[in-house]
């Protein structure tokens, strides 16, 4: 095999694995790792926590999110969920707060979420993807819907 055939073979690799991997990512929008940005973050009547990333993977129809936070006293919490865009409860591993999530997918930049402890409504939430991909806004209201209780503003790193 020529040194030219050998290149021509490795690109097309490179050129296949990469196509896979945005196959495997779905053209989720929200894929990514996010970083809270706590000083645009707005917590009404709550302590904001120090810092956030979060790490969500493409899953078939869903979400693989992974939140490690820095809460406001130096603890730490860490959640783990996997949940699909079918607005049925899922269970969330680590959440003091919440113990299932439903989320519905509106459209390609848009999530509602909807958060349950022991089979009661604590919140909802809807995400926001900017245009551009690079940031996202997290409205957190409580379970009517009434009263915006945050407003998360998280960058892609």
């Amino acid at each position: 095999m020529t040194a030219f055939l050998q290149s021509r073979l490795l690109i097309a690799a490179a050129i296949c694995a990469l196509a896979s991997q945005a196959v495997a990512q779905g053209g989720d929008r929200l894929a990514g790792t996010w970083r809270l940005n706590v000083a645009k973050s707005n917590y009404q009547g709550g302590s904001a926590p120090k810092s956030q990333t979060t790490t969500l993977q493409a899953v078939e129809a869903g979400l693989h999110e992974i939140v490690e936070r820095v809460n406001a006293d130096g603890s730490t919490t860490r959640w783990d969920v996997i949940a699909k865009y079918d607005g049925r409860d899922y269970p969330v591993k680590g959440d003091p707060s919440r113990d299932t999530v439903a989320m519905t997918k509106v459209d390609q930049n848009t999530v509602d979420i909807v958060n349950k402890k022991a089979g009661a409504v604590v919140s909802r939430m809807r995400i926001v993807v900017a245009n551009d991909g690079q940031s996202r806004t997290n409205t957190v209201m409580d379970p009517s819907r009434q009263k915006t209780a945050a407003v998360l503003f998280f960058d892609r790193r």
